[in-house]
């Protein structure tokens, strides 16, 4: 094996005769190594051929030294060599214990490898010197060489393992070639492949740019580097001095008594966890988290994340409740104070109240309230807080698509905080509060995860008393908790999480119950908030009428309070312009304030159902009821059937079952049997521009076929209601109560329900709502056709004679 020194010395003068023409030399081949002209470069020799060619050399001590194209290679042959190499004089030879050969060799010239005459037990070839094209001497050739020189002291300088004597020795030096030569041997970054291009190529300028190259490449490598080597040792001094300064501070501290503001910061998160009263487990996470966090530097990155996790643990109201005493009439006095009416709620919320007083460990309920907008859902959520005496957190669900916005974040996370139920916790700062789930009915759904399914462990009685936060990663009760959702419709509710809730519908309100909710609670809000005084202003039951009638059609209450604002406003106006004089509202006054009436309920279904083929039916919405009128035309054609009006699939298949029973049953109706050979009929359920689906407008399509097959006008001031089977049975249909209501405010007088929906009527419609309406119940399409089309006869469905048996 052959290696070589890092910095070889120069010689000034060659120890044999350059060679003049071809002649034959042993050649060295060497590992990761370039010899150059006037190099000394000591040689260890390992291999068996190597040490064969060093004992073989004679007097003249002369060998070319020629670098292997592949180091790994331990017998290389003359095609592993480069062709270019180095004439070299033996000057001393070593023998070393393990046999190698030590070889101290000089470098003479360049010489070409011309061609190889023996390879065996060593590699003998011609060579014929590489002469140099020596440049001329220029200004910008001498530029060159004063760079390369200032170059290479400067390396030499900034170098710990380079001598200084080769600074002194690199200006001595008056030939740019040799020059060259002395700089590359001396430079131990240099790669072999480096070296060997600047040995083979024979232009001394081409040398000199090549070699200034490398130079200027490794002075940028080298201000880099210590570039960065200051900016750690800055650090680790500003680091250094810090952790003094710290141990100091803490000496004097410690020696006066007094303690830093880590530690009284870990003094006051100790205390904080003795006082929360958690569950030992809880406590153990949190004392085990607060130890560690006392070993940490405030310095560090985990510093903070770890203080905030203690902090929520120890701020949360793990044994901390309302502790109000129960009052059952106080409570009773505060939900009859806040909301008219809603019974059923009311009712359910008092007792709930009486077995808490009876039974003080009982699980909070999962009510959810279900009804139009505008009922006071939400409002009635605060007022059962207040009623209960513990404190109202409100979630709003709408458009929540991320489960972590319910069960938190992991705290690997950046900005990681507990979700959002967790955070109401502590906002209530009690282990009772009630927690209204608002619109739960609008949750989203997406990549992120499924805010419904993670909403299942917290309203479920049986697992939340051990919630898991992803934020805390510990237990936390929330069986204490009453839990109040609220939606307008249950349709997009998962079904696991419906079974989850105690569902209590709110219906929307009868004209009655707007006009003591506006006269009791609206009226005097929107004067408080305007700005005026009750003896500035005042509503009689008229007005109030008015405006529910012929300005608001809706189940709830908002746009009724709205309008009334509007009112009060312009009320205001008139007071700040100077007009001080009380003003009682009447429907000149309406008429200014508001414009023309907008819904003009009493002529609007009289109007429309003058022809035959129009029928009114009854529709439920999310907003509450609504009636839906329902038209059918005739023409001469082939039978076909068209159905427009933006119909769902269910709707459709309704309209094919009246068809299927009305051309079943049309000797019944005096009509032909086959009707429709030369007919085309059409129905129509305006608005077109609204979607509309559902089974419970099956009687209303049989009536107005009915009524248009047999050109009878449907009896007035009639709507109804009902699923029909192509047998012609009435089934019953839901959302009795806002169906009703609906027609009541459309001024209809005769409304028919299936005969199976008398009992909601019965639960749901106080005699009181009922006054004004005369109500209709059918088992099947007979008694509907005999109330809407009065002229109706049914005719009697002929009875086939028994056969007789042949003889």
């Amino acid at each position: 094996m052959e290696n070589k020194n890092p910095n070889p010395p120069q010689s000034p003068t060659p120890a044999v005769k350059p060679v003049s023409g071809p002649r034959r030399v042993p050649v060295l081949p060497v590992r990761d190594t370039v010899l150059f002209p006037h190099a000394v470069l000591p040689l260890t020799v390992g291999r068996e051929s190597s040490i064969q060619l060093i004992e073989s050399v004679g007097d003249e001590r002369t060998i070319a030294v020629t670098a292997q194209k592949d180091a790994r290679l331990d017998t290389p042959t003359p095609g592993d060599m480069h062709q270019v190499g180095t004439l070299a004089t033996v000057h001393k030879v070593v023998r070393m214990p393990n046999q190698s050969r030590f070889v101290f060799t000089e470098g003479v010239e360049r010489v070409r490898l011309v061609r190889f005459v023996q390879t065996e037990p060593f590699m003998i070839a011609e060579v014929e010197p590489l002469e140099a094209e020596q440049p001329e001497s220029t200004a910008s050739i001498e530029a060159l060489v004063r760079i390369v020189i200032g170059q290479f002291q400067q390396i030499v300088s900034e170098s710990p393992t380079l001598s200084d004597e080769l600074r002194t020795i690199a200006a001595n030096i008056e030939e740019p070639g040799r020059l060259v030569d002395f700089v590359a041997s001396s430079l131990p970054f240099l790669t072999t492949e480096d070296k060997q291009l600047l040995l083979e190529t024979p232009s001394v300028a081409a040398r000199l740019e090549l070699i200034n190259t490398h130079l200027a490449k490794e002075i940028e490598v080298q201000q880099l580097r210590a570039k960065i080597q200051n900016e750690v040792q800055d650090q680790v001094q500003q680091s250094q001095r810090d952790y003094y300064l710290r141990e100091q501070m803490k000496a004097i501290q410690k020696e006066l008594g007094e303690q830093d503001e880590g530690q009284r910061e870990i003094e006051d998160l100790r205390k904080k966890i003795d006082e929360a009263g958690m569950p030992e487990d809880v406590k153990k996470e949190a004392i085990k988290e607060l130890t560690r966090l006392s070993r940490m530097s405030p310095m560090a990155a985990d510093y903070s994340l770890t203080r905030n996790y203690i902090e929520w643990l120890a701020v949360l109201p793990w044994a901390k409740s309302s502790g109000s005493k129960i009052d059952i009439n106080k409570a009773k006095e505060i939900l009859d104070e806040d909301h008219y009416e809603l019974k059923k709620v009311k009712d359910r919320i008092l007792d709930y109240l009486s077995v808490l007083e009876l039974k003080p460990d009982m699980k909070g309920p999962i009510l959810c309230f279900v009804g139009p907008p505008g009922v006071g859902k939400t409002s009635l959520g605060r007022s059962i807080a207040r009623a209960l005496g513990r404190k109202f957190q409100r979630i709003s669900l709408g458009g929540m698509h991320d489960e972590a916005e319910i069960r938190g974040h992991r705290r690997t996370y950046i900005g990681a905080l507990p979700g959002q139920i967790i955070q109401s916790i502590r906002r209530a700062e009690t282990n009772d509060p009630v927690i209204m789930l608002d619109e739960i009915d609008k949750l989203g759904r997406d990549f992120r995860g499924d805010p419904a399914s993670a909403l299942l462990e917290t309203l479920d009685p049986e697992q939340n008393n051990t919630f898991r936060d992803n934020y805390l990663d510990v237990p936390f009760d929330l069986s204490k908790v009453l839990f109040i959702c609220t939606a307008n419709m249950l349709d997009t509710v998962p079904p696991p999480l419906l079974d989850r809730m105690e569902l209590i519908p709110l219906q929307g309100y009868s004209e009655e119950e707007k006009l003591h909710i506006a006269s009791r609670y609206l009226i005097p809000r929107q004067i408080k908030e305007n700005g005026i005084t009750p003896e500035q202003i005042e509503f009689p039951e008229d007005a109030i009428r008015h405006v529910i009638r012929h300005y608001t059609r809706e189940a709830g209450v908002r746009k009724l309070e709205q309008v009334i604002g509007t009112v009060c406003r312009k009320q205001a106006r008139r007071v700040v312009e100077g007009k001080t004089e009380k003003l009682v509202v009447d429907r000149d006054i309406l008429k200014e304030f508001l414009g023309h009436i907008q819904v003009r309920v009493e002529t609007e279904v009289a109007e429309r159902v003058k022809r035959p083929g129009v029928a009114v039916g009854l529709a439920w919405t999310p907003a509450g009821g609504d009636v839906l009128f329902i038209e059918a035309n005739k023409m001469k054609g082939k039978g076909s059937f068209t159905i427009t009006g933006q119909i769902g699939e269910v709707m459709q298949e309704s309209m094919q079952a009246a068809l299927t029973w009305v051309r079943s049953n049309a000797g019944r109706l005096g009509l032909q049997e086959d009707f429709t050979k030369d007919v085309d009929l059409h129905i129509h359920v305006p608005s077109g521009a609204i979607p509309k689906d559902g089974p419970s407008a099956g009687v209303t399509m049989v009536t107005v076929l009915a009524s248009l097959l047999t050109d009878t006008p449907v009896k007035p001031l009639t709507a109804m209601t009902g699923e029909i089977t192509i047998s012609g049975n009435v089934l019953p249909v839901g959302g009795i109560k806002e169906k009703f209501l609906a027609a009541k405010r459309a001024g209809v007088e005769t409304v028919i329900l299936p005969m199976d929906n008398k009992q909601d009527v019965e639960e749901d419609l106080t005699p009181g709502l009922m006054d004004g309406v005369t109500v209709h119940y059918a088992r099947n399409i007979e008694d509907v056709l005999e109330v809407a089309l009065p002229q109706f006869k049914a005719q009697p469905v002929p009875v086939a004679e028994p056969a007789t048996a042949a003889a």
